[in-house]
């Protein structure tokens, strides 16, 4: 059985292993500008306990991490919240974390004041793409703020929340 739980500490180095694997996966090479090349990402938890951002880990009933997603303010905007990180490992892949981590998000954000949410993505998670563009996520014809990714991400997409 899997839950889902905020961020620990712990998690940080079993979170930032998921997405080096993942990020491999799928051919997001971290010269290419993707989130793999971060240089927060082994102390996630840090980064997720600042203002306005949370980041939730899925856990087994051993409390091991298969994945996990979160959100912060939008660098050069931080009026958004920006969804980032969101990666599984294949066998949590078609059980509904994806969508249940944006809907906290989504409750997150509202709650916090926040009317949108947006991210940014690659064709190469078109299965990703599908999920963002059923819960609402409308395209945009280019980035908004100042991600570091924009680059190598060619899909923008913005949630109106309000």
């Amino acid at each position: 059985m899997y839950s889902l739980r905020p961020i620990q500490q712990k998690d940080n180095m079993a979170i930032a292993h998921i997405i080096r694997e993942v990020s491999k996966e799928f051919g997001l090479a971290p010269e290419s500008g993707f989130a793999v090349a971060d240089p927060v990402l082994d102390n996630l938890y840090d980064v997720y306990r600042q203002a306005n951002a949370q980041y939730w880990v899925i856990v087994d009933d051993n409390d091991q991490v298969f994945g996990g997603g979160g959100l912060s303010p939008l660098k050069g905007d931080d009026r958004i919240l920006e969804i980032q990180k969101m990666y599984f490992l294949p066998e949590l892949r078609g059980f509904g974390f994806a969508k249940h981590i944006l809907e906290n998000a989504f409750d997150f954000a509202k709650t916090n004041g926040f009317q949108s949410c947006y991210l940014e993505t690659t064709k190469d998670l078109w299965q990703a793409v599908k999920l963002y563009e059923k819960l609402g996520f409308q395209h945009l014809t280019q980035p908004k703020g100042n991600t570091g990714h924009s680059h190598a991400c060619e899909i923008w997409m913005l949630k109106d929340l309000k």
